[in-house]
């Protein structure tokens, strides 16, 4: 099966680094990468919007933050890259050609944004489309997709499954600023939405769900139908 991981920034860089996870679901990757092909696209996380809040502060416009977004998501990439070691590309692909590229050589994918104007929730869509992909993961730091922010309610409630009409409704008047992509953006909705690739929303640090889902049993999370 050909799995992309969505991979927020904050899984791997909860606030610092967490290089003890990072080796972690590297392992995760490699175990399960004689069965299935991999691609991981990194978000920036609190780095980016640390960095992006700073810029914005002193009057950067929403392109010039996009980029300082990407730059970090890149970061993040090129650690994850650097653990999993000769199996994934060392060089962090800027575009899709390149990612297709190393995609076609073998290797696991990793990478972060590509271009201002939406997240890498969107970079993993296109590229889950580009290379036929079976199944996206958006791995997040809470279990799935809620009707409100679980870390500031705790009467939230998951949703089991969505559909992508309603979640576009649910995302369509949320902040598209840089750094400010909540949930899920409207382009990466809009590739679901044409390509019709599995989508499931979940806990990136729940390793055993993330194979769960993969096999195809029980999960926790969210289906995106």
């Amino acid at each position: 099966m050909k799995i992309i991981f969505a991979l927020g920034g904050s899984v791997l860089v909860p606030d610092e680094p967490d290089l003890e996870f990072v080796r972690k679901f590297a392992e995760f990757v490699k175990d399960l990468s004689g069965e299935h092909r991999f691609a991981i696209v990194v978000g920036g996380g609190k780095t980016a919007r640390r960095r992006i809040e700073e810029a914005r502060s002193r009057g950067a416009n929403e392109v010039e933050c996009d980029y300082i977004g990407i730059e970090a998501s890149r970061e993040n990439a090129r650690m994850l890259a650097e653990v999993l070691g000769d199996g994934a590309n060392q060089e962090i692909p800027k575009d899709f050609v390149e990612a297709k590229r190393t995609w076609d050589s073998g290797k696991i994918v990793v990478m972060g944004g590509t271009e201002p104007g939406h997240s890498t929730d969107a970079v993993a869509a296109i590229l889950a489309e580009h290379v036929g992909g079976d199944l996206i993961l958006k791995a997040t730091d809470v279990d799935g997709i809620y009707d409100k922010d679980p870390q500031k309610f705790k009467d939230a409630k998951m949703f089991k499954e969505l559909s992508l009409d309603k979640l576009q409704g649910m995302v369509q008047s949320l902040s598209q600023e840089a750094g400010k992509y909540e949930l899920i953006d409207i382009v990466a909705i809009k590739i679901l939405q044409r390509s019709k690739i599995r989508c499931i929303v979940l806990n990136g640090r729940n390793l055993e769900n993330i194979k769960s889902a993969i096999s195809g049993g029980k999960v926790v999370g969210t289906v995106i139908k």
